[in-house]
């Protein structure tokens, strides 16, 4: 019974960060310029990935009769906000947007963990994170190596 209170928890907090990634790409495009289109086209496959993570998610909430979370963490709304600030500041540039991404990326990772770190995970459930984690720490090192390069 303990992985039926848990599991359905856990990955409603998942499919919120898969929610807080998506909305995340989709503020770092509206701020690229014409020159970064590798950046968005690089954007547009991690918010297809976040989406992909989310049913995969959801599908396994379903399986357990709980309602899914639709919207975003609190967390992630008040990084977006931190970052709408920050742009005033520093500027919509191709380092900066790099910058908050990554910061995204470190997030991403941290639930992740955290979510994997919790008590009576069923194995499948336990899998389907460590896998989704997995993925997503590539694409945290793909943007960490692309911020990197762009200080060179």
């Amino acid at each position: 019974m303990e992985n039926i209170a848990i599991n359905p928890e856990t990955l409603n907090d998942l499919i919120q960060i898969n929610n807080d990634r998506v909305a995340g790409y989709e503020k770092a495009i509206e701020e690229l310029q014409p020159e970064d289109s590798d950046l968005k086209a690089l954007f547009v496959r991690m918010i297809g990935e976040s989406h992909k993570y989310k049913l995969a998610l959801a599908t396994a909430v379903q399986g357990t009769g709980t309602e899914l979370e639709t919207g975003t963490t609190t967390s992630g709304k008040i990084y977006r906000a931190w970052m709408d600030v920050k742009a005033v500041f520093t500027g919509h540039d191709r380092q900066t947007i790099l910058n908050n991404c990554e910061a995204g990326e470190d997030a991403a990772q941290r639930a992740y963990k955290s979510a994997l770190e919790e008590e009576g995970l069923s194995a499948d459930t336990r899998a389907l994170i460590t896998e989704q984690k997995t993925e997503l720490r590539a694409s945290h090192d793909e943007i960490k190596a692309l911020r990197d390069a762009n200080k060179a």
